[in-house]
């Protein structure tokens, strides 16, 4: 029999927001509800993805190099790591997906849609996340955690404003895709937070389940 195909499960926010501090927890649960589970992330993800990652992060680009160097990582994460991984019925956890472009390119830097929409349809047409958790906290919260960090990448030092249209453009997806964003306030105790993910992780299981 061919194995149902499993949940793809993201996680989104701007730099500081918090959500990283709990894709390993998200993993360790689905695992312990039973499900088999891969954690991924991007830029990243696969042995060139990585090698794009740093340059990414590290290597000052034009905008427009940037953006394709994001879907170049994509186009081979998801043909080698995602889409295999679904097809054989195991749930994927990707910190950053393709909503990270828009926030970051399309809205920190002023990219806009089209453009991403378009690399959007060439490189992943039909593959959108089943689930988005996204964690957000206001811009003085997210500084204040990111001045915790001692080596900032070249996204962490961007401007306040930079951080202000990423987030707004973040809240607007959540807006206008609200059956699968689910908006966390990363404020709150991460205890908190974790029992909503827990419960929300369970309704996912149980509803694959009786299917």
């Amino acid at each position: 029999m061919t194995p149902a195909r499993g949940l793809f499960l993201t996680l989104e926010g701007v730099d500081g927001a918090g959500k990283s501090t709990h894709v390993q927890w998200i993993v360790e649960t689905l695992s312990a509800l039973g499900q088999p589970v891969l954690c991924t992330r991007e830029p990243g993800g696969t042995p060139i993805g990585e090698r794009l990652r740093d340059l990414l992060l590290h290597t000052p680009m034009t905008l427009e190099c940037e953006t394709l160097l994001m879907f170049a990582a994509r186009a081979e994460h998801i043909k080698t790591v995602i889409e295999p991984a679904l097809a054989a019925g195991t749930w994927v956890v990707c910190d950053r997906f393709t909503d990270a472009t828009f926030a970051y390119q399309g809205g920190g830097r002023e990219l806009g849609t089209a453009r991403i929409e378009a690399l959007q349809n060439w490189v992943h047409p039909t593959l959108q996340p089943d689930k988005t958790w996204l964690f957000d906290v206001p811009l003085e919260v997210a500084r204040e955690r990111l001045n915790r960090t001692r080596d900032k990448d070249r996204f962490e030092t961007e401007a306040d404003a930079f951080f202000l249209r990423t987030r707004q453009v973040y809240l607007e997806r959540a807006t206008k895709q609200s059956n699968r964003f689910t908006v966390v306030d990363s404020t709150r105790p991460i205890d908190e937070i974790r029992t909503d993910l827990s419960e929300a992780l369970t309704r996912l299981v149980q509803a694959r389940i009786l299917k």
